[in-house]
C-alpha cells in the first residue's frame, strides 16, 4: 500500500509540472501576442495634424489636373465624377493627393486639395487603436473634401486660353520636384486636351508634333517628367473636329518627348 501511495504522489507531481508548463506556455503566448500588437502599432507612422501625411513624408504622390476652362455635358460630368471617385479610393494609406484646377493663365493653378490618405478605421487594430476616431479622421480630412470636389465637376465658365502644357509643367515643379525621386508618382489630366496658347494652339497649328517642335512652346513648356506616369481622361466637346485617336497620339508623343511615362488616354462618355 505504501508503494501505491508513492506512485500516486509521483503521478500528482507530474500533473503539477505539466500544468505549470502549460500555464507558462499560455503566459508566453499572451506576452508574445501583446508584444506583436505593440510592435504593430509602433510601426504605424506618426501623421502630421494638418496634412495627415506621415511626418517622414508621403509614400506616393498623385496629382490631378481638372480642366474647368469650358463646361462639359452632364453625361461627361457624371463619368468624370465616377473616375475621380475610383481614383480617390485607390490612393493608398500614406499616399499624397493634390487636386488642381486649370486656369486660362499660363502656369497659374488653383489648388483645391492637398493631403494624404491617413487610413480608414478598418486599417487599424481595435486592441491598440480607436477605429472610430481613425475613421472620423479619414472621413473629415480626406474623403469628404474630395467628395465635395467631385460633386462640382462639370461646372465651368468659358475661357480664352487653355494652357495645359504650362499647367503640367507647373505641377511637376511645385508637386513632384520636391519629393523623393524614387517615390511612385502619377499625374491625371482631365481635359478636352485642346492646347490653346499664344505659343502653340491645336486650332491654329493642328495636332502636328513637328509644328509644335518648331514653335516657341517647345522650349517654353518643356519639362522633365521622368519617373511620372501620366494618364489622360479626355472629354470631347460637341462639334469637336479633332479625332480622339489623333489627340491621344499627339499627347503620347509630348509626354514621352519630355521623358514621362504615358499611362493611357481614356475618352469619357458623352459629348
Amino acid at each position: 500500500m505504501a508503494r501505491r501511495r508513492r506512485r500516486k504522489s509521483s503521478a500528482g507531481s507530474l500533473g503539477l509540472v505539466a500544468g505549470g508548463v502549460a500555464a507558462l506556455l499560455v503566459s508566453a503566448g499572451i506576452v508574445a501576442g501583446m508584444g506583436y500588437l505593440y510592435l504593430r502599432e509602433a510601426e504605424r507612422p506618426v501623421l502630421d495634424e494638418q496634412t495627415l501625411c506621415p511626418v517622414t513624408g508621403p509614400t506616393s504622390a498623385t496629382a490631378v489636373l481638372l480642366d474647368t476652362t469650358d463646361p462639359i455635358s452632364t453625361t461627361t460630368a457624371i463619368d468624370l465624377r465616377n473616375e475621380f471617385q475610383k481614383l480617390v479610393e485607390g490612393i493608398p494609406a500614406g499616399g499624397l493627393m493634390e487636386v488642381y484646377l486649370l486656369t486660362e493663365r499660363e502656369g497659374e493653378l488653383t489648388r483645391t486639395f492637398s493631403g494624404c490618405n491617413p487610413g480608414a478605421g478598418d486599417s487599424v487594430d481595435e486592441w491598440t487603436s480607436n477605429p472610430r476616431m481613425v475613421q472620423k479622421r479619414w472621413e473629415e480630412g480626406f474623403q469628404k473634401p474630395l467628395d465635395q470636389i467631385g460633386s462640382t465637376l462639370g461646372t465651368a465658365s468659358g475661357a480664352e486660353r487653355s494652357p495645359i502644357m504650362a499647367a503640367i509643367q507647373a505641377i511637376k515643379l511645385t508637386v513632384f520636384a520636391r519629393l523623393d525621386e524614387r517615390m511612385p508618382k502619377r499625374l491625371i489630366v482631365a481635359s478636352d486636351m485642346l492646347e490653346h496658347t499664344d505659343a502653340f494652339s491645336v486650332y491654329r497649328n493642328g495636332l502636328d508634333n513637328d509644328a509644335y517642335r518648331a514653335s516657341s512652346a517647345h522650349d517654353r513648356f518643356r519639362t522633365n517628367l521622368e519617373g511620372i506616369d501620366v494618364r489622360f481622361l479626355a472629354f470631347q466637346r460637341e462639334g469637336g473636329r479633332f479625332p480622339m485617336t489623333e489627340l491621344a497620339s499627339f499627347w503620347k508623343t509630348w509626354i514621352e518627348t519630355n521623358r514621362g511615362t504615358f499611362a493611357g488616354f481614356v475618352r469619357l462618355e458623352g459629348m
